[in-house]
């Protein structure tokens, strides 16, 4: 009964949509409305602004680190795929939310927050990847989608557990899933390109 229960507060710990309450609260607009219809920072960013964006980013990893070191803390003498499933629990919270219908966001900043917890060098590897792919082609959904295929091979090479690299492909196929429609646009030429001077303007304006 405890790992349910955990796993259901990582769920609804995930759930938690900032970037529909961060929009909500600042505009009274509704996020899912306008732009990509994501739940997440970088739309968020379009109605927001650049500062407002990196915001909700913080929150969406502050929630998926915290959802963790709960769930490490009460689980941390059970079988580690309990502490796994509650770490994707997190992850599916945020992508199919609750507390929106079940709609959500991409999963890119609370995976950051799950694998800062769980394995930092996965993070680190994830973030920089991340940022070098945005840096060199402007596309956030192509840094995302690279950065999540870069999982299962750092977890392979930093872990000898089968069940962490499966985790690692469990939430790699998560993101880029979640990604679909950006492939469906990279692939016709047709995705938006991040203009970073004018996320700063807005955010300063």
């Amino acid at each position: 009964m405890l790992v349910l229960f955990i796993i259901l507060i990582c769920y609804l710990i995930g759930a938690i949509p900032f970037a529909f309450i961060t929009t909500q609260l600042i505009t009274g607009k509704d996020v899912r409305k306008y732009g990509s219809g994501n739940v997440g920072a970088t739309n968020a960013s379009r109605l927001l602004g650049f500062k407002f964006g990196v915001l909700v980013a913080l929150l969406d990893i502050f929630k998926g680190y915290i959802a963790v070191l709960i769930a490490n803390f009460f689980l941390v003498d059970m079988p580690i795929y309990y502490l796994l499933l509650a770490s994707l629990a997190v992850i599916i919270g945020h992508n199919w939310s609750v507390f929106l219908k079940f709609s959500g966001g991409k999963g890119v900043a609370t995976t950051v927050g799950v694998l800062l917890r769980l394995l930092p060098v996965a993070f680190l590897i994830y973030a920089l990847i991340w940022i070098f792919v945005i840096i060199l082609s402007k596309y956030v959904s192509l840094g995302s989608i690279m950065a999540a295929m870069s999982l299962p091979l750092t977890f392979f090479f930093y872990t000898e557990e089968a069940i962490y690299i499966v985790f690692a492909i469990i939430i790699a196929l998560f993101v880029i899933a979640r990604h679909y429609s950006n492939i469906q646009r990279l692939l016709k030429g047709e995705e938006r390109k991040i203009n970073f001077s004018l996320l700063v303007n807005k955010g300063d304006g």
